[in-house]
């Protein structure tokens, strides 16, 4: 497998204290990051995971997929399968509705990756159950294609789709054929599949951090300007006409504004073929929740960070700030002096990442008085019927468990978690993987949270008030379609045991 090769940041020009900055300002400022890789001149000169994220943990990229959209689009029109101004509808006969609206009749596949479709949302939201790809022929249009910027990652799937179609494979097979294989994209990385059978092209891949810096480290090596020609004079290059140039160029040019739809600052700048413009002349592949690919050809410099921002004020532009600031006022041209003590406190500090465990107490007077106790919870649209919570105080761990009436099947789901550190475990009813702590936030207050470390990148936060024998529970969770039973009310009393209370 081609592996890029490893310097130290002094090699590459920019500081190591820098880059310890750079982490410790994220770190003060809260944000969940996962990984960081920075890469100069196809060179990896920073590295880091946070516990127990690792280098060969799949992510979910969310949005970074769009990108990988948009070459297999590219790839496809260098083939002369298709052309970018061709009207999608031609490519999808069968899904197409009798009446037809010509808004969607004219809508073009440049349209679909420029963001500027005749929709207002994605259309396969609005009811996910129907087939997606058929959605986006047969939802009513809000305004005429190819004149508004529309974040619509309906367009997105549905332009895999089309990739899929043509060649007859998954669309990350196709680009293992075309390209990711030459570069070394881990072959476990996949893309989840939509209810129906298709890549979710807008927003599936699970890859690596390091799977999407070799990518980033492709794309750059594949442009004609003065910076490309300096790149092919370095060592470590990949790609060389594997991917077309004319495309990318296109790719991460500034094709639509953004500014009115724009969430912060970053978003505003615009946006090409499902590639967002950045400053400093650069571009990104950015998806939800931090996971970011941000290139600045003018510097050589790309960065990779995956986190988990959602429900963070501003949380992404916090990682694009850090990055200008931090790394881009300190890069010179050529190699520095090699600061061996630098470079030991870095490595230091990288070894020492981790997901931060919630703060607060550790032990609360109500724990003897509550564990193994058993609430039983008034109706609710989740089904859960009694709740109860045990504590191991000899090794700083909890356990909520949820007893539910599955159509009169009864279901116990495990929460387990930790005072001071994570557990890891699997979140139940989906399964998936996740790292959870909790902590006293008052006496009777008790805070657990949930990092989903799987396929649904997110967290669930349950809260639990204890007032006499009565408890009022509140849970929230930020992932956009699932964990829903995790979200909202749950009001409880003791079960009485010998007339007991707490």
């Amino acid at each position: 497998m081609y592996q890029l090769p490893y310097v130290t940041p002094e090699k590459v020009g920019l500081p190591s204290e820098a880059v310890l900055r750079f982490m410790k300002r994220l770190d003060s400022y809260q944000v969940p990051v996962h990984s960081v890789i920075i890469s100069r001149y196809n060179k990896i000169c920073t590295e880091a995971y946070y516990s127990p994220y690792e280098n060969n943990t799949l992510h979910r990229m969310f949005s970074i997929t769009k990108s990988f959209t948009s070459i297999a689009v590219g790839l496809l029109a260098e083939e002369g399968q298709i052309s970018l101004d061709d009207p999608i509808v031609n490519y999808f006969q069968d899904k197409i509705p009798n009446n037809l609206h010509p808004w969607i009749a004219s809508m073009t596949i440049r349209d679909m990756l420029r963001m500027e479709t005749c929709h207002r949302q994605t259309t396969y939201k609005i009811n996910p159950e129907r087939d997606w790809v058929g959605s986006f022929f047969d939802t009513e249009p809000t305004h005429p294609p190819g004149s508004l910027f529309i974040y619509d990652t309906s367009s997105s799937h549905t332009l895999c789709a089309l990739v899929e179609r043509l060649t007859g494979k998954p669309m990350l097979d196709y680009l293992r054929d075309k390209f990711l294989d030459n570069i070394g994209f881990s072959r476990e990385a996949y893309i989840i599949p939509d209810p129906f059978g298709v890549s979710m092209g807008g927003s599936g891949l699970m890859a690596t951090p390091m799977d999407i810096m070799k990518f980033g480290v492709a794309i750059m090596n594949s442009l004609e300007d003065e910076a490309y020609n300096k790149r092919q004079n370095r060592e470590g290059n990949i790609s060389q006409g594997l991917l077309p140039s004319f495309f990318i160029k296109e790719a991460i040019s500034h094709q639509t504004d953004t500014m009115v739809r724009g969430a912060f600052q970053e978003e505003c700048l615009g946006y090409g073929y499902q590639f967002w413009i950045t400053r400093h002349g650069g571009f990104a592949a950015y998806g939800m929740g931090g996971q970011l690919m941000i290139c600045l050809p003018k510097y050589d410099l790309i960065c990779v960070t995956t986190a988990d921002t959602q429900g963070i004020q501003g949380g992404n532009q916090l990682i694009y700030n850090c990055l200008y600031e931090e790394i881009l006022t300190c890069l010179s041209d050529s190699a520095l002096p090699e600061n061996s003590t630098a470079v030991a406190k870095l490595n230091d500090y990288i070894k020492s990442l981790s997901i931060k465990p919630i703060e607060g107490g550790g032990h609360s007077p109500l724990v003897e008085k509550i564990h193994g106790k058993q609430f039983s919870l008034k109706n609710n649209a989740a089904g859960f019927e009694k709740l109860s919570l045990e504590f191991k105080q000899e090794t700083k761990e909890g356990k909520v468990l949820i007893y539910r009436d599955k159509e009169n099947d009864k279901e116990i789901l495990k929460i387990p978690f930790g005072f001071g550190k994570m557990v890891i475990s699997q979140f139940p009813i989906y399964n998936q993987r996740t790292a959870t702590s909790g902590a006293w936030l008052q006496p009777n207050v008790l805070y657990v949270k949930s990092h989903i470390i799987d396929e649904c990148i997110s967290s669930v936060h349950i809260q639990l008030v204890f007032n006499n024998d009565n408890l009022t529970v509140y849970m929230k969770k930020t992932d956009e379609r699932s964990f829903g039973e995790f979200n909202g009310f749950l009001h409880g009393e003791l079960d009485y045991l010998n007339g007991e209370k707490i």
